[in-house]
């Protein structure tokens, strides 16, 4: 049987908070995207809850910090590292290093933070394709400058360790399949796409380790 989800809950703040904390002690740094203002979209009046812009202005950024997207499932979170991509407002059309950050829920205005590494030096782009792009269009976009700082932690600095998936049981053939990080094909034109629950976990479970 399925362990209740309060208990993946729980699991999975405590894991969040553990990365915050070894984050911090160690010099490198979580940036709250949007500061108080979060990353939000009105669809009321088609605007930006902030100019994400002028935020990324007043920021440092360094290997091994996170960004911290406090959203809702409304919006989603892309990061590129592809230009064209970012300015087309478009992640499913490009493959040069393209990740779409969900939490897999059907459910609207579900509040959701998502928290993503900075594992490349130079030029990230960060926008939301929901709405067919219109988001991004209107201001759910921003760019930023990685410089190497200290360089990358070394929990960051190799690849997150496989999501679980449960075993078939005898009724397997009459149920959906479990949900799993899918990764592009090589040479593939679709994006990475990531469960943000399982991103944060596994990064999270490897700082735990080290922390030993």
């Amino acid at each position: 049987m399925a362990p209740p989800i309060a208990a993946y809950l729980a699991v999975f703040f405590a894991l969040t908070t553990a990365v915050y904390a070894a984050a911090s002690s160690s010099g490198y740094h979580n940036h709250t995207v949007g500061g108080a203002s979060g990353w939000l979209f009105n669809s009321t009046t088609s605007t930006a809850a902030t100019n994400y812009s002028s935020w990324a202005s007043t920021q440092t950024f360094n290997l091994g910090d996170f960004l911290i997207f406090k959203t809702n499932t409304n919006q989603t979170v892309v990061q590129t590292y592809n230009e064209t991509s970012y300015l087309s407002c478009n992640a499913d059309d490009f493959d040069n290093g393209t990740f779409v950050y969900d939490s897999g829920s059907s459910s609207f205005s579900q509040a959701l933070t998502i928290s993503v590494p900075l594992t490349v030096v130079g030029r990230n782009y960060f926008f939301s394709d929901a709405a067919d792009g219109l988001q991004c269009h209107r201001g759910l976009a921003f760019e930023i400058n990685v410089n190497r700082g200290q360089g990358l932690p070394p929990s960051l600095n190799q690849p997150p360790p496989p999501p679980y998936i449960e075993p078939p049981g005898p009724d397997a053939a009459e149920q959906s399949p479990p949900s799993t990080v899918t990764l592009a094909p090589t040479g593939g034109t679709s994006p990475l796409r990531v469960n943000a629950l399982v991103a944060v976990c596994g990064f999270a479970a490897e700082i735990l380790i080290l922390l030993r």
